[in-house]
């Protein structure tokens, strides 16, 4: 029993020149992920007869048209695709493929829209969404009592979607944003940041500076600069993501030394995304012992479907917009700070469901439902 997979990965735009050496991400950045979901799942697969293999993997530069490079994925005939796309391109491909039999995972945009009035039956999401980033940050902060925010954003469009994110989270869980401020210098402020950032961090009374600046154009330079000597939070400083090498704990250690012994890497992100798009179908397949798409996705959707994560307890899909539940870790560079959804937020179901859209917050409308 075949399982054939396609990964795509479009390069995302560089971060600003001056931090090249530090933030580009690595050539094979979510496809080494993507690799080790494959033997893991051989490990198991071999022993009931089935076999998992990627049958084209795409690098698309980040100024070309993914599409020729999706369907040459069909042509080659991968049935599950993990591609780590903008969320325009990644709506073009749900179009292509609908109801044609095949899984589709976005294992890299956190648009919002793609979980509310742009969802897509065909596409299940391992990314998180913005939301379940600043719900995981903010259900932190207000722990803390650190509940008076100063929101410094970028100038480009994604960072005032993260904004948007922060502000809806600040609402949601009794935070108050005490002012706002758009960043405007560019990225040569690196040279006169000591100059600028004290006067531009100037405001109200604020226990915390949240950032939102997902290029990290001047995220990184805020810290020690400011005016008060506040945190810094969001895109910089304590950082909420889906995975990170401070992750140990939760039995983590297994494949942070699996993926090094693969990769000669820690493992990013996007790698952990992609990991998770590809024990999907293998955890679901062992289950079902099948390779059809429609028992799959049923099985997904059922309440019998578990995904360990190494990230404490059991991962799911949320039926109503295909995101798949999961912890959110708030770290630093250098160590795990702590891991969303706090202790004490409750839900009536499912507490992964206080981060990000629930069911009574979706806007999200499959056909039939």
């Amino acid at each position: 029993m075949e399982f054939p997979f396609g990964v795509i990965r479009q390069f995302p735009a560089n971060p600003p020149w001056w931090n090249n050496i530090v933030t580009l991400p690595p050539d094979d950045d979510g496809v080494a992920g993507a690799a080790l979901g494959i033997t893991d799942n051989n490990t198991t697969g071999r022993f009931v007869k089935q076999d998992y293999k990627i049958v084209g993997e795409e690098l698309v530069p980040n100024d070309e048209d993914p599409m020729p490079a999706f369907n040459r994925l069909l042509e080659a005939g991968a049935k599950y695709i993990v591609a780590a796309v903008p969320a325009d391109a990644l709506l073009k491909m749900a179009d292509a493929v609908k109801d044609k039999g095949v899984i589709l995972f976005n294992a890299s945009a956190t648009d919002d829209r793609l979980r509310q009035a742009d969802c897509r039956s065909d596409i299940l999401h391992t990314a998180p969404s913005r939301a379940m980033l600043t719900d995981a940050l903010a259900q932190y902060l207000v722990t803390k009592r650190w509940g008076k925010w100063l929101l410094l954003t970028g100038r480009h469009p994604d960072d005032k979607l993260y904004a948007d994110a922060v502000k809806r989270s600040a609402k949601k869980f009794g935070a108050k944003i005490v002012e706002e401020k758009t960043w405007d210098f560019g990225p040569d402020a690196r040279e006169t940041g000591n100059n600028v950032i004290p006067v531009f961090t100037q405001s109200s009374a604020y226990d915390v500076i949240v950032i939102a600046d997902e290029l990290g154009e001047f995220g990184p330079l805020i810290g020690y600069r400011s005016w008060d000597a506040r945190p810094t939070a969001g895109t910089a400083g304590l950082i909420a993501t889906t995975w990170s090498v401070t992750v140990t704990g939760w039995g983590a250690e297994q494949i942070q030394n699996r993926f090094f012994r693969q990769s000669k890497r820690g493992m990013r992100p996007l790698d952990f995304q992609m990991w998770l798009a590809m024990r999907t179908i293998g955890e679901t397949a062992a289950r079902t012992r099948s390779n059809d798409p429609k028992a799959l996705r049923d099985y997904i959707f059922g309440p019998r479907f578990e995904l360990a994560g190494f990230k404490g307890g059991s991962f799911s899909y949320r039926p109503w917009d295909n995101q798949l539940r999961q912890p959110i870790v708030l770290t630093t560079a250098e160590a795990l700070v702590a891991a969303s959804p706090q202790e004490g937020f409750l839900h009536q179901t499912n507490p992964l469901d206080t981060i990000g859209f629930d069911k009574p917050e979706s806007q999200c409308r499959f056909p039939g439902q």
